[in-house]
């Protein structure tokens, strides 16, 4: 079910218009994205990397630099332990090349998701010792990994910590007292005495800004950081942090320079999926990229993406960059299977009365659980967690929805997990053995206080506006709004009965629906559906003759020819 609203935000939109040279309909767009003020406006619109805050506003951002800077001089091993996905291989690559530019004895260790599980773990603190490291470092992970942090304190060695993941804490007397690793420095910006004012970076965020305050005390200049930008961008788009204000900018610095890029082995990544010629936007990081490097760590080990970024040989590159295009399509086949058989069990088994959705999948390859949750959670827009069979005890990934803040209700409930953490929107966890599902199962759903009207979609439209308006300038304009993702959404756009002239289906799988419509101006324009025809069809049922849509437009190219459409995006029949 869904229910559809116009965004009715006030504001002068003629005069912003004038003001910044854009049309009165993307000044109404900037609005609706909660940015006012004219500092505001031009920020987001042309921020650049001065907008950035200080990176020594972070707390423990100069403990941090002082041991880094101690380790290179000393000729101190440092190892960066980091996340298996995106966000952790592109945090540790950022480590790795910026110490190792300023001299450091640097190597990496990046946790098997099989062998190893998440983040940082005592076995590694002891390994570390055992081949002479001095200083460890974790990236992406570790804000909760307080037994190995201490691990390895005890054994001599200095830790620091940087993450981006919401701090532990326990409640005393009705408050929140966070609990911290025992590490030398823990640089995490959601740290409630953090100055930092940007809360929203992912782990290479905080990876790269620690970075930049290091080479601020060596006395280097950020351009010799600015390489990195395009990786930063990747993993900023995949991690699906708030694209706003600071992580806006590095997004949009980063796809000015991706086309640029010198790093052989993201050439090659580029070069396999037919982006070298290409103009790279958000959608190319988070649903061509992102998915091929997620795909190593998913189903080998990340490592590969790592050793990939840091190959020089071309040859090597491009078939280490194929090899994980292909492992990317067999995990595209096992997810749509995953998606499958959560839905039948949801049917099965009567899971439909519950606010919280618990699916185990005993079968499923684990590191997809959090795709299969993102997926169903789209269908259902009910909070999903996937639980499937681990080497050791029950793995699981949870997909949350806008009112579900999914970390804080976890931690009502920790004692059922021999391990858990994540955000609002997205979370991991560990139970001990299959005994404790259906516990969990029982207590989330105990605890959620989620209303009827909470299920509901609900569609936000910027501006009712019929197709007769839209221009090619107009559509051209809307790249300023770029680059979209988690709280910078594509804009979205509704016109009211359109006559549906003709209806032809395309695509191997016939999921590609085109319409001629026609409105009641006399305006003709193609309507793109991307649904199974079967779907389609059902909703239309018999004798209807009109749609009323949401939609976005572009231009589409064929054969050198521009032509005005429009995809759509929900929609319903009269």
């Amino acid at each position: 079910m869904e229910k559809w609203f116009i965004s009715k935000k006030k504001a002068d939109f003629v005069r912003i218009g004038e003001t910044f040279g854009i049309d009165p309909v993307i000044a109404r767009l900037i609005r609706n994205r909660d940015i006012t003020g004219e500092e505001d406006i031009r920020r987001y619109l042309s921020g650049t990397l001065s907008d950035i805050s200080d990176p020594f506003m972070m707390k423990d951002a100069e403990e941090a630099c002082r041991l880094l800077r101690q380790a290179v001089r000393r000729g101190t091993k440092i190892r960066i332990i980091s996340d298996y996905d995106v966000d952790g291989v592109i945090s540790n690559y950022i480590l790795w090349k910026s110490l190792s530019d300023l001299g450091g004895t640097v190597d990496f260790v990046i946790p098997d998701r099989i062998q190893d599980g998440y983040g940082m773990n005592s076995e590694m603190a002891v390994n570390a010792k055992k081949e002479g490291i001095g200083l460890m470092i974790t990236c992406d992970n570790g804000i909760a990994a307080f037994d190995p942090v201490k691990k390895a304190k005890d054994l001599g060695m200095e830790v620091i910590v940087t993450d981006h993941h919401e701090v532990p804490y326990q409640m005393e007397e009705g408050r929140k007292r966070e609990m911290l690793p025992p590490a030398d420095a823990v640089v995490n910006p959601k740290q409630e005495t953090c100055a930092y004012p940007y809360k929203q970076l992912c782990g290479a965020g905080v990876a790269f800004q620690l970075m930049r305050a290091l080479y601020r005390a060596e006395g280097r200049e950020d351009k010799e950081l600015e390489p990195l930008l395009c990786f930063l961008a990747i993993a900023t788009v995949c991690d699906v942090v708030d694209l706003t204000e600071e992580n806006r900018i590095f997004v949009r610095e980063g796809l000015n320079r991706i086309g640029l890029t010198q790093n052989t082995g993201l050439r090659a990544l580029l070069r396999v999926h037919n982006l070298e010629e290409t103009t790279v936007n958000s959608y190319h990081l988070g649903f061509v990229i992102g998915p091929c490097i997620n795909a190593s760590g998913r189903l080998e080990s990340a490592e590969k993406v790592l050793r990939l970024f840091l190959e020089k040989d071309v040859a090597a590159a491009e078939e280490t960059a194929q090899e994980l295009k292909d492992l990317n399509d067999q995990r595209k086949g096992m997810t749509n299977e995953g998606v499958k058989e959560a839905l039948d069990q949801i049917e099965q088994n009567g899971y439909g009365k519950d606010k919280v959705l618990v699916i185990y999948l005993p079968d499923c390859h684990e590191s997809i659980a959090g795709i299969i949750a993102g997926r169903v959670k789209d269908k259902v827009h009910r909070p999903v967690f996937v639980l499937t069979k681990g080497k050791e005890g029950i793995k699981g990934s949870g997909r949350s929805i806008e009112n579900y803040h999914m970390f804080e209700a976890m931690n009502e409930v920790k004692d059922v997990f021999a391990r858990f953490g994540g955000h609002a929107m997205a979370a991991g966890c560990s139970l001990s053995d299959e005994s404790k599902v259906e516990e969990f199962r029982r207590r989330i759903n105990g605890c959620c206080e989620l209303k009827e009207n909470d299920f509901i979609k609900k569609v936000s439209i910027d501006v009712d506006m019929p197709i007769d308006y839209i221009s090619a300038e107009l559509v051209r304009q809307m790249a300023v709004l770029e680059p979209f993702g988690k709280e910078n959404k594509r804009p979205l756009f509704a016109h009211r009965k359109l006559f549906i002239e003709r209806i032809q289906v395309f695509g191997d799988n016939r999921n590609v629906i085109r319409l001629s419509l026609l409105s009641d101006r006399g305006t003709r324009m193609t309507g793109m559906i991307f649904e199974e025809e079967d779907i389609f069809r059902e909703k239309m049922g018999e004798g209807k003759q009109y749609i009323t849509c949401t939609y976005y437009p572009d231009i589409n190219v064929y054969r050198g020819n521009e032509s005005l459409q429009i995809r759509i995006q929900h929609y319903f029949f009269t």
